[in-house]
């Protein structure tokens, strides 16, 4: 098999091997044996195929008296049982012989699967030998919590698993960085070109995409929660996101990869705004969450075409430029790329969509509070004193955006340096966040944040006092979880007509759409995805 990181290679065989389908598994953790078998309805309920029966989980376990209540029949799904020892990062601490003479019960008693740690496979085996009844499968299974160790210790793990007689193997491993994952992806072709079942899964946040992209590679199944809060394994899913969100019934060999690359990702709207925009037009795509800490080496690593493209944000848009084979002339002279698109040949392409995605909105919601209906060849903007918080990519998108309007632009940023530096390539003045508390030249002007701060969770941060915010007739604030920031709903208490990030988002957001699809956007279409992103209940990605 290879060797190397890159998972240019690693895509299924031309002539796919037939496989059955990837299963969502819900892991139930519940103390009570009731409980735990309430557990295993509901997640019957929310479309899993399988539950995970953590009998570590119980409180007081006595399997005689339990086992039966947790696997009466008929039951709603199939049951993978699991008693998974502390030394293994469970929570059992007794024998293995006990442990063992549980799991065996949990055979006889009708459980499809059972799940046992490589370290003690052997003795399991000896055990079991010629009682285990045939429509019962082993899991033999293990656990790196530390790292992810290179694809040959991957392969000769999965050699020695099999050799223990398992009939699927489990490996989990933890990722360093989001790269460890193509190690994983390599084990998964290898293992579907053998035929070999095997449950392979990356994890903590850096190796979400494990979980969500597994159907692609083969994987025989893989995890998601009952619900938040209720995760078995660090960065795990949910069920409802794995099968809603991410649509992970529909992902397979031939579906493209798209996502959001950032530091931090987990609050990016991203996810849910893409899926549901491809699965509208039919694309054959998925969207995921990608948390980066070196953009060259993820983009060197995951250079197979079916990583299609990329949304690019904090704090890798001016890192995008220098890492794109190809960069937009708007792109360049902003001097960041926010969405980066894979041609066929391999190339990959820069390009910038938050400039009109944020200018465009704040155009349209001055042009909205004016009472007069205005020049329609002018810009609202144009002569008009505009003051841009933040000298990362965003900040160098609205400070071009606004320049071609016609704005006079203001540059400040916690570092003087680096608002200095943007200042003298805008043809502007720079100004420290201090010196912004006292800055009011002249009256009608239109602020634009496009920091962090205020973001959640942080959502009583805010850049600016709102004792300054009274020199402002408009105020933007790129910042869209929440959607109200302080800094807007400030602002609006002072007077000021101000525009949501939420607005820019979406703007933006349908540029990149266009970028990776090839297709022309349905404007309402698309809002009307959008619109469901202000609903506390809309599913949301969990990092």
């Amino acid at each position: 098999m290879a060797t190397a990181m890159s998972v240019s290679a690693v895509s299924p065989p031309a002539a796919a091997v037939t496989r059955p389908r990837t299963m969502v598994c819900v892991p139930a953790t519940a103390r009570a044996p009731r409980e735990m078998a309430a557990e295993l309805a509901a997640a019957a309920a929310l479309g899993a195929d399988v539950a995970e029966l953590r009998l570590d989980c119980l409180a007081g376990f006595a399997p005689r008296r339990d086992l039966p209540v947790i696997l009466a029949k008929p039951r709603p799904l199939p049951a993978l049982v699991t008693y998974r020892p502390k030394w293994e990062g469970g929570e059992y601490e007794g024998d293995d012989e006990s442990r063992f003479e549980a799991l065996l019960l949990a055979m006889e008693l009708g459980a499809e699967y059972v799940d046992v740690e490589l370290k003690v496979a052997d003795k399991f085996m000896k055990l079991i030998s010629g009682r285990k009844p045939d429509n019962c499968k082993l899991i033999v299974s293990s656990h790196n919590y530390e790292t992810t160790p290179s694809s040959e210790e991957l392969a000769n793990l999965v050699a020695q698993i099999q050799a223990t007689g398992a009939d699927i193997v489990k490996i989990a491993t933890t990722a360093t960085e989001i790269v460890d994952v193509a190690k994983m992806f390599q084990i998964l072709v290898h293992c579907q070109e053998k035929q070999v079942p095997i449950i392979g899964l990356v994890m903590n946040d850096r190796g979400f995409i494990s979980r969500v992209l597994c159907p692609k590679y083969g994987g025989f199944l893989t995890f998601g929660s009952l619900k938040k809060g209720k995760e078995s394994a660090p960065a795990q899913p949910t069920a409802a996101d794995l099968i809603n969100l991410y649509n992970i019934r529909q992902i397979g060999p031939d579906t493209k990869v798209f996502g959001i690359i950032g530091k931090p990702v987990g609050h990016s709207k991203s996810p849910i705004l893409h899926n549901e925009a491809f699965r509208s037009v039919g694309f054959n795509a998925v969207y995921v969450p990608f948390l980066v800490d070196d953009l060259a080496k993820f983009l060197d690593t995951y250079s197979s075409p079916d990583f299609a493209g990329f949304s690019c944000t904090i704090p890798h848009k001016e890192a995008a430029v220098r890492c794109c084979d190809e960069v937009d002339p708007v792109a360049r002279d902003i001097g960041a790329v926010n969405t980066i698109v894979r041609r066929p040949d391999g190339k990959l392409v820069g390009y910038n969509t938050d400039y009109v995605g944020a200018i465009s909105a704040i155009e349209d919601g001055i042009k909205a509070s004016e009472s007069e209906p205005t020049d329609p060849d002018k810009s609202p903007l144009a002569g008009r004193l505009f003051v841009v918080i933040g000298a990362g990519g965003a900040g160098k998108a609205l400070a071009y955006g606004a320049k071609e309007k016609g704005a006079r632009v203001v540059i400040a940023n916690r570092t003087f340096a680096r608002a200095q530096e943007l200042a003298n390539l805008i043809g502007g003045p720079a100004l420290t966040l201090a010196d912004l508390e006292n800055y009011h030249p002249e009256e009608g002007m239109i602020l634009a944040n496009t920091t962090a701060i205020g973001m959640h969770p942080n959502v009583n941060e805010t850049p600016l006092s709102k004792q300054a915010l009274r020199s402002y007739a408009v105020v933007f604030d790129a910042v869209y979880t929440p959607k109200e920031t302080r800094l807007l709903r400030e602002a609006a208490e002072c007077g000021a007509t101000v525009v949501s990030g939420l607005e820019m988002f979406i703007r933006q957001a349908m540029g990149q759409f266009e970028h990776f699809t090839g297709m022309p956007v349905d404007d309402y279409k698309f809002r009307a995805i959008a619109s469901s992103l202000d609903n506390p209940n809309t599913m949301k990605p969990r990092l």
